[in-house]
């Protein structure tokens, strides 16, 4: 048994959760300040866990450091590639070849170039919204327009619009679709209908699909996920983006895993991307997919918990809050438009009356007005703590207001 309600003083590491927050969040420096010192913050925002990273895979990390040599490394070895192409078919049932695989120091890199390599310059990109923010800024980055199809949102369920989304699919200058799954903010897991219903119309207007597929791991125990290129077996123009870092909380390791299937654009990415790898990255991310299955089913059981006692806790103390269990992810999304005005900058809000660091709807591009998201991946005690924070101020701030009528 794993202990993931010990908590863990991140001070003092550079870690971006603990000392990134004022320019990440608020773009502000350091003379930013709060009725709260920084170690008294609940940190519930950026996408990385307050767990430890498995022991199997720090062993991994120290395996490696005894080779005592650092010096330029790539993975050549076939290992890395039976380790990967293994977890995925146990879990997925799917796999890859060999030769489609290359690597990145990130997924959000990796989307960077990406787009410069496959769309020109008049070409534009579709996503689904709300969407993760780096979407839209693999867009901007490379001075390529985007299109948003809003997802639909029914009394807190998901659904994507179809209609919607063909119709911008069309469009002869949309050639590039990032697509999340399973979604990033929503938590939804796409099912097999509603994959097979994109693959149409993707196949249709002969889209470049990149399917970033990071959360993909971390879904509830009685979900499934079906990898975007199992139903796409044949499709050449597609791009599937996995890691090892949001499942293990090896983030600031930055090794990402890139399935290029077209030819041609692999050949573009070897001649460009600058192709060397951390070696400890690469031991990391070994050990994990060989050896991390047993910690990720008892990580799952606990986030499983945690997602139930957020929606109990937000039925008993902020009863207007819409929250439904997210599929995927260790990230909750809660609707609380019954409780702000459409303009009000909500991480500001949490920062300053409840020492709650988290992030709003405005960060995810479109259709997210009035919502939080909540990064649970955090020992009990921490996760209940922020939880009475938010209820109460939020709940100070309408007893304030009612007595101010």
């Amino acid at each position: 048994m794993y202990n993931f309600d010990e908590v863990i003083d991140r001070q003092h590491t550079n870690a971006m959760n603990t000392d990134g927050f004022r320019d990440y969040i608020f773009h502000a420096d350091e003379s930013m300040t709060f009725p709260y010192k920084d170690e008294e913050f609940i940190r519930m925002w950026v996408a990385d866990m307050e767990f430890a990273t498995p022991d199997v895979v720090i062993d991994g990390i120290k395996e490696r450091l005894e080779k005592r040599i650092f010096g330029y490394t790539r993975v050549f070895e076939k290992s890395y590639y039976d380790a990967f192409s293994g977890w995925c078919k146990n879990r997925y049932d799917w796999t890859f070849h060999r030769k489609e695989l290359v690597m990145s120091n990130g997924i959000i890199p990796a989307l960077y170039e990406l787009v410069e390599y496959i769309c020109k310059t008049d070409e534009k990109v579709l996503f689904l919204t709300p969407s993760y923010a780096y979407f839209k800024y693999a867009a901007d980055f490379n001075k390529r327009d985007y299109v948003c199809s809003d997802l639909k949102n029914e009394d807190g369920q998901y659904s994507i619009d179809f209609k919607d989304f063909e119709k911008k699919a069309a469009d002869e200058k949309t050639t590039l679709f990032i697509f999340c799954n399973p979604h990033n903010p929503s938590g939804r897991v796409w099912k097999e209908e509603e994959l097979k219903k994109l693959a149409e119309i993707i196949k249709k207007y002969n889209l470049w699909v990149i399917s970033d597929e990071i959360h993909c791991d971390l879904i509830r125990l009685n979900q499934k996920h079906i990898p975007l290129g199992k139903i796409m077996p044949d499709y050449e123009r597609l791009i599937t983006a996995m890691a090892p870092s949001k499942t293990f909380n090896l983030a600031g390791l930055m090794i990402s895993n890139i399935i290029i299937r077209n030819e041609k654009l692999r050949e573009v990415w070897l001649s460009r991307h600058y192709n060397f790898d951390n070696p400890l990255s690469i031991a990391a991310a070994q050990a994990a997919y060989e050896k991390g299955n047993v910690w990720l089913e008892e990580l799952r059981a606990y986030l499983d918990e945690n997602f139930r006692f957020v929606g109990e806790y937000l039925s008993a103390h902020l009863p207007k809050a819409r929250y439904h269990i997210s599929e995927a992810t260790y990230l909750a999304w809660v609707d609380l438009n019954e409780y702000f005005e459409p303009d009000e900058e909500l991480p500001l809000f949490f920062a300053y009356k409840a020492g709650v660091l988290l992030e709003g709807g405005n960060m995810f591009v479109q259709n997210s007005d009035g919502f939080i998201r909540l990064n649970l991946a955090r020992p009990k005690a921490t996760l209940a703590e922020g939880m009475k924070r938010i209820c109460e101020a939020v709940n100070t701030k309408h007893t304030e207001k009612y007595k101010g009528e």
